[in-house]
């Protein structure tokens, strides 16, 4: 498999696998009763991290997409051509776009994970009580879409070394940033 097909396969995963961690964390909600007639709804919104992970993993996966659907339609309409002369930009672009969604999303899902430990553990030190013995189905499904969204940073790594290695492998070894 060549590394085209292969970075436009690991594309399409992550963008699943964000689309997928977005979905299972803006439809999650569950109702628990704290008093006998006093009950309360845990959703998305209640914390902020959460909320900001949802349109960072929206994006990131839309961003995937775009890439894939534009790396495809270059691939069909120049199927002749290389991509050395005149997309090199493009090929820059991409890799340095690439390398910071790998990094943004990494950071949002490490931020989002702090924030789900410490409503698991809660912190005793600053009153922060533990939140996940009353919504367990609620934190369960918190879990199962982090779970999702850092297997889409591992394979969004793989996929920026993939797009930086069909990018450097144009240019000469002997010379520093010369074409072959």
């Amino acid at each position: 498999m060549n590394t085209m097909r292969m970075e436009a396969f690991l594309r399409f995963c992550v963008a699943l696998l964000l689309l997928t961690s977005a979905c299972l964390i803006r439809f999650d909600s569950q109702t628990s009763f704290i008093f006998v007639s006093y009950s309360r709804t845990a959703t998305f919104k209640d914390m902020n991290v959460l909320f900001v992970l949802v349109f960072l993993d929206i994006a990131a996966g839309g961003y995937n997409l775009i890439q894939l659907l534009i790396k495809y339609l270059l691939y069909k309409q120049y199927q002749k051509l290389d991509m050395r002369g005149s997309y090199k930009h493009l090929a820059w672009f991409s890799v340095l776009i690439d390398q910071a969604v790998a990094y943004m999303i990494f950071a949002a899902n490490s931020a989002c994970l702090l924030a789900a430990t410490y409503a698991v553990t809660g912190e005793h030190h600053l009153f922060w009580l533990k939140l996940c013995n009353k919504f367990t189905r609620f934190c369960t499904q918190i879990g199962g879409a982090l779970l999702c969204a850092y297997v889409a940073v591992l394979l969004m790594a793989v996929v920026s070394s993939l797009s930086a290695y069909s990018l450097f492998r144009h240019y000469s070894p002997k010379a520093f940033l010369v074409l072959k």
